[in-house]
């Protein structure tokens, strides 16, 4: 039976300030917790109707309505797992890198994180204003992969200005990107999701690109953030 400090510590978690203070975060689903079990992550509690076959000492069984209780979903999987949120390793600051600029929406993040994990992009950069990784939603939206890519939260100007390689960021106005001779390792910068990049950081951007609309009537404002990361990213790794 779960007490009221174990159901007052899971439910708080679903606020970043908490999740900072007590230094854990919230996975739910079956797969996804399985993953994340087989991964360098450190689990704190697995809460599940059913036995995983974990340790015990780890593993609280619990009834369909308690589970319902510390629930962050709408309709409730059968096991919530707490983990111990881990320090984010140092930039590698080769290769491909994905920076963003203050993405706010928590699919849109767990979107681009699993995108990252499917192009084989090791790092991210975040500004200080994108949304938590460890926000449930976020979490939820990545599937496993937030085991496999590297987030960090930084001020973006002097990262850009520090780096040696181009930046490539997204704009309406860029170059055509099917157009563009993208190089293997570079940083493509993604902006918010209705002001696009900020100016600060558009003085640093080396070279702008965009994807060109094909309809007829051009009536499209724009493409979701992580629909346009996907395009963007298969356009780096097409050479």
């Amino acid at each position: 039976m779960l007490s009221k400090s174990q159901i007052k510590l899971i439910t708080s978690l679903k606020q970043k300030k908490y999740r900072q203070q007590h230094g854990f975060f919230v996975v739910e689903g079956v797969k996804t917790i399985t993953e994340l079990l087989q991964s360098h992550l450190e689990l704190y509690k697995l809460y599940t109707t059913r036995t995983f076959n974990f340790d015990a000492k780890e593993e609280v069984i619990v009834s369909n309505q308690e589970l319902k209780r510390i629930s962050f979903l709408t309709t409730p999987n059968t096991a919530l797992a707490v983990f111990k949120m881990p320090e984010p390793k140092p930039i590698d600051t080769t290769g491909l890198i994905v920076v963003l600029d203050a993405i706010r929406d928590p699919g849109n993040l767990g979107t681009i994180i699993r995108l990252c994990d499917w192009f084989g992009v090791t790092e991210l950069v975040c500004s200080k204003e994108t949304v938590d990784r460890f926000n449930p939603k976020v979490v939820q939206a990545t599937m496993g992969s937030i085991t496999r890519v590297n987030v960090n939260y930084i001020d973006l100007v002097p990262f850009l200005k520090g780096s040696n390689l181009p930046v490539y960021g997204a704009f309406m106005e860029g170059e055509n990107v099917y157009k563009s001779a993208l190089p293997k390792n570079g940083i493509l910068l993604m902006g918010n999701e209705a002001n696009g990049v900020s100016k600060e950081v558009e003085a640093v951007i080396t070279e702008k690109i965009s994807i060109p609309r094909f309809g007829e009537l051009q009536a499209t404002e724009s493409l979701n953030v992580a629909t346009a990361t996907a395009i963007l990213l298969s356009e780096f790794r097409r050479g």
